[in-house]
């Protein structure tokens, strides 16, 4: 196992990969990045999701476990691995995408694949209203992505926290990214804060104001959190 391991997770667009990013240029980090833009179906499935939901998710999973048993082999000398994702956020998309036989055969497959998957010292959860992540979605043009509709993130926002109020594995730390920016280079104070946070969070000493560890509210739902 790595030293340090840090997840890092969020909707589609939030901005998790450019952190990931970043904390590779300023740390050194070994980044763990989803392989999403290598997944021959993807754009398929946002065009026709129920024919194509099944051989899209199981192209992640596969992907994503063989990424995992990686990282648990990974060499005892790294100092820190930053992922962009943890291997519970698979079965998220497939509840969302799969149902019947296909969601039982998926869940087959990726009982045997996530036990090699180790657990992070904390996971980052980034957050930001759903008309802020759609624009950011827009902006950055992948066409793709272009089709994904408020509902289909809201519904992820919903299962995330779902994920969240019943996840033992790690602390949890829910950070809103609309109030920081932390992927324009000439924003210096953006990209200091968010390196605070994160080093406060490794170190056992959260900075002053810092988010506190996600406690699951009782009985409340999460959706409609940024509505």
């Amino acid at each position: 196992m790595p030293r340090r391991f840090v997840a890092i997770e969020g909707l589609i667009g939030v901005g998790k990969t450019s952190l990931c990013r970043l904390l590779a240029k300023e740390w050194g980090a070994r980044l763990i990045l989803e392989p999403w833009e290598h997944n021959p179906f993807l754009a398929s499935f946002y065009e026709n999701r129920d024919r194509y939901a099944f051989a899209a998710q199981m192209f992640y999973m596969a992907s994503r476990s063989a990424q995992q048993l990686s990282l648990r082999q990974a060499d005892l000398f790294d100092e820190l691995v930053v992922a962009d994702y943890i291997f519970q956020k698979d079965r998220l998309f497939a509840e969302e995408t799969l149902e019947g036989d296909e969601l039982d055969l998926y869940d087959r497959f990726a009982r045997m694949l996530g036990t090699s998957a180790p657990s992070p010292d904390f996971v980052l959860f980034l957050d930001a209203p759903t008309e802020v992540i759609l624009g950011r979605i827009n902006k950055r043009g992948i066409s793709s992505e272009q089709v994904i509709q408020a509902a289909y993130l809201d519904s992820l926002r919903e299962r995330y926290y779902a994920l969240w109020d019943r996840y033992t594995d790690a602390p949890i730390y829910v950070l809103d990214t609309s109030t920081i920016d932390y992927t324009n280079p000439s924003d210096a104070t953006g990209q200091k804060t968010i390196l605070a946070l994160l080093q406060g969070w490794l170190d056992g000493r959260p900075v002053p104001g810092a988010p506190q560890p996600y406690q699951a509210p009782s009985g409340a739902s999460q959706l409609g959190l940024f509505k």
